[in-house]
């Protein structure tokens, strides 16, 4: 009813759908967009059937892993911890502790890391600052030969 292929357009070329089937539809009541260049209509219809081809093997497999496994979402791959709900944990990943170190739960280390990190962190925002702040400011003299 819709999407009726005809023998003489290129798979997927619908008629009065346009691009990716945008155009004058049910949904939409815009001219679709055309390509006077043959050649770039077809290389961008073999990308979208590309494309489909592997968000179709992506949703495969999706499937099976679900399937298999029991989830594909975040509680597989990044498992809750004990500081799940600490000052810094933030989406998609939770708690991120990529090495560990705070698997033991031990709260003294932790507090003992987060207060490292912390200072580190600004120690850093302090020494990005002092790199970039000279590219714009240059003091007279010999300080900066290039201004003499």
């Amino acid at each position: 009813l819709f999407f009726r292929q005809d023998p003489k357009r290129a798979p997927g070329d619908f008629e009065n759908y346009g691009f990716l089937g945008v155009g004058k539809n049910f949904i939409f009541n815009f001219d679709p967009i055309e390509f006077p260049d043959a050649q770039v209509k077809n290389k961008k219809l073999a990308a979208e059937i590309a494309n489909g081809r592997l968000a179709m093997i992506a949703l495969s497999a999706m499937v099976f892993q679900n399937g298999t496994v029991g989830t594909t979402g975040p509680a597989m791959w990044l498992p809750s911890g004990a500081f799940e709900g600490e000052l810094g944990v933030q989406a998609p990943v939770g708690f991120w502790d990529p090495l560990g170190l705070a698997a033991d739960g031990d709260v003294d280390n932790f507090k003992r890391r987060r207060a490292v990190e912390l200072k580190h962190g600004r120690i850093c925002m302090l020494a990005c600052v002092g790199y970039i702040i000279p590219e714009y400011f240059r003091w007279p003299g010999f300080l900066s030969p290039a201004q003499g």
